[in-house]
């Protein structure tokens, strides 16, 4: 999109539509961040946020306009840590990051969810379609999925005691 837009404006033209593609584009890229956030009542401080997925899209370690980078980034700002997991992108990661205090990139993901107060989906790697959801209930500190790319159904996460927020299906329909 970006390129199209480029190239439109470049040859002086007024690309109002891909311009307003790519403006939601980078709205979306906030909403977990604002999900979670909401969630924890705006005080992220100290808490603890894994993520399964960093590149921009599953088979590839790019990270150019991944939106795992907006989300860490924005949780460092409100002053929460990052656990973090991807199949391909973890030496990408750590080229652009470094040691960054924030981050913590671990060897698996069952790894990212020791200590975390709540996981994150930001990739739609092929692992992360069918986890154990039990194992992922008891080893959060809150029992809280955020899919990012809706991964799962609503019923099932329910069912393994998971409190699940999904991009496009409103607030946790299960919420008790």
């Amino acid at each position: 999109m970006q390129a199209l837009a480029r190239t439109a404006a470049d040859c002086g033209y007024d690309a109002r539509l891909l311009n307003a593609v790519e403006a939601v584009n980078y709205a979306q890229k906030h909403v977990l961040f604002d999900k979670i956030s909401h969630y924890f009542g705006g005080d992220l401080k100290g808490k603890v946020v894994a993520i399964w997925g960093l590149a921009f899209k599953p088979n590839t370690d790019d990270m150019r306009e991944a939106s795992a980078r907006t989300l860490m980034e924005n949780l460092w700002k409100a002053g929460a840590k990052v656990q973090a997991f991807d199949p391909e992108a973890m030496e990408e990661t750590q080229r652009i990051y470094g040691d960054h205090d924030g981050l913590t990139l671990c060897g698996t993901k069952e790894q990212t969810l020791r200590g975390a107060d709540v996981l994150t989906i930001c990739t739609e790697w092929k692992e992360f379609r069918s986890p154990d959801f039990a194992a992922i209930a008891s080893s959060l500190r809150e029992p809280v999925v955020f899919d990012g790319r809706n991964l799962y159904e609503p019923d099932m996460l329910k069912r393994h005691g998971l409190i699940y927020y999904a991009i496009g299906r409103g607030r946790n329909q299960f919420d008790t």
